[in-house]
């Protein structure tokens, strides 16, 4: 095991992979159930919505196994994956949501979907095995991929903030903090709890306590339970109830005649030209995701070459391209690699363990499914907010003093947490680094890469959404 995913060499241990396995595992089991509710947009009245529900439930659980097992063997790196947020609410836009609102069927605008996510992949496949990704991903400038990371740390940080109801809503002003002052204590509990499961991680990483972050959760976990007087419980009898659908509308779907004839049609998609800029933008989308979560999380594991680039970068894309083609055969939208990986690095994890571990974790939750909700996402959120700390200070490394590397930097970290897209921090950088080079007459060779780059997201942004 040690000689297979290189654990002394990358100066790791057991223990400490299988605890940051745990840890990314915690982190993002979310996944499990926030995936297929936004797959159906929380339109459970609708006639197909549940069975489409239970559907990607098992699809979700699947497509993550495998997604994350192929990191743990064939790239043998700590990440893992699952269906990508942001990915999953525009699949229900796209494809759902038209035959909610036209009142058409909207198992088979979901089947259309799958096709569309099937052919993305299949490009991203080739992409990757021909070394295309790899090529993109060491072309972009340095101040930006010295500032994914720290855009990543602040995107991860809101997500944890946003989800346990620390930052919230308001119509004035977008977000707010919580309100405390004459709110019940059962509205109060979950981000209060959080906060001190946020400083528990913290004092414990000072006192370089091993596992701080699992830790963390664990004792959050406890504190959560005991100060809402509650018990975790689940239902062993619902267990199976959603593979039926899963095997009825879900595995079957990219293998129909109808399904492909749909994903092109006017009644479900909009036409090929739709179809078209649909397949370019979840590929775009998720390559850069990939590309910009590599980077994020290698950083914080020292895991990057003598030029800043992740190590095995080009088996990372191709996991990530795979799992997304089995994502869509399974029948779930786009799988990417998780941004909550770096819980796990940050936890210590440094090889294709942690991944197994993850990997395995999953696999249990399918047929214990209400397990993920054990952990509340009071004691996820602060393991998400401890690990935007320390990403952040990978922008300590951008030259601040050069304006061609400073806006560029500034833009991908403040709009990948502001437009909740890793995606689109590193397009709006990029098209920043070009305009900014060319109109000051410092444009090269070298730079036409991230320009192609820069004018596929500007496409992205015209013609489509996100």
């Amino acid at each position: 095991m040690d000689k297979f995913f290189k654990i002394s060499e990358r100066g790791s241990n057991v223990k400490t992979e299988i605890i940051a396995g745990l840890t990314t595992f915690f982190a993002m089991a979310y996944i499990i159930i926030v995936n297929p509710n936004q797959i159906v947009g929380f339109s459970f009245d609708v006639p197909g919505i549940p069975a489409i529900w239970n559907a990607v439930y098992v699809a979700t659980i699947l497509a993550s196994v495998i997604g994350t097992l192929l990191f743990a063997f064939y790239a043998k790196l700590p990440f893992a994956q699952s269906c990508g947020m942001g990915l999953n609410s525009y699949f229900f836009v796209s494809f759902v949501l038209p035959q909610v609102i036209a009142g058409g069927d909207v198992t088979k605008g979901y089947q259309a979907g799958l096709v569309i996510i099937l052919i993305s992949g299949l490009i991203f496949l080739i992409l990757s095995a021909t070394g295309a990704r790899e090529y993109i991903a060491k072309a972009m400038p340095d101040c930006i991929k010295k500032s994914i990371p720290a855009g990543i740390g602040l995107f991860i940080a809101f997500i944890g903030f946003q989800n346990v109801g620390i930052i919230q809503a308001n119509q004035y002003t977008l977000v707010q903090f919580v309100k405390i002052n004459g709110v019940a204590w059962a509205d109060l509990a979950a981000p209060v709890i959080a906060l001190v499961g946020f400083i528990i991680i913290a004092i414990l990483n000072k006192l370089n306590v091993k596992g701080s972050v699992l830790i963390g959760i664990l004792a959050t976990t406890v504190i959560y339970y005991l100060a809402t007087w509650q018990l975790p419980s689940f239902e062993i009898g619902e267990v199976f109830a959603p593979f039926k659908d899963f095997a009825n509308i879900g595995i079957t779907a990219v293998f129909t005649a109808d399904s492909w004839k749909n994903a092109f049609s006017p009644e479900f998609v909009g036409g090929i030209f739709s179809a078209i800029m649909l397949i370019v933008t979840f590929c775009l989308v998720d390559m850069f995701d990939t590309i910009g979560t590599l980077y994020g999380t290698a950083s914080e594991a020292n895991m990057l070459d003598e030029n800043g680039d992740p190590i095995d970068v080009n088996k990372a894309m191709t996991c990530d391209s795979v799992a997304t083609v089995s994502g869509s055969v399974l029948g779930t939208s786009t799988v990417t690699t998780f941004v909550e990986s770096a819980a796990g690095v940050a936890a210590g994890g440094k090889t294709g363990l942690t991944s197994l571990v993850t990997a395995l974790c999953f696999a249990v939750c399918l047929f214990l499914a209400p397990f993920a909700s054990i952990i509340p996402s009071a004691a996820t959120a602060p393991a998400l907010i401890f690990v935007g700390v320390l990403m952040l200070k990978n922008f300590a490394k951008v030259d601040m003093t050069d304006m061609r590397n400073a806006v560029p930097a500034f833009l991908t970290l403040i709009m990948m947490p502001l437009t909740y897209s890793i995606a689109n921090g590193i397009g709006i950088g990029s098209i920043a680094y070009v305009l900014i080079t060319v109109f000051t007459g410092k444009f090269s060779k070298k730079d036409i890469a991230v320009t192609i780059i820069a004018l596929l997201f500007l496409a992205k942004f015209i013609f489509g959404t996100m």
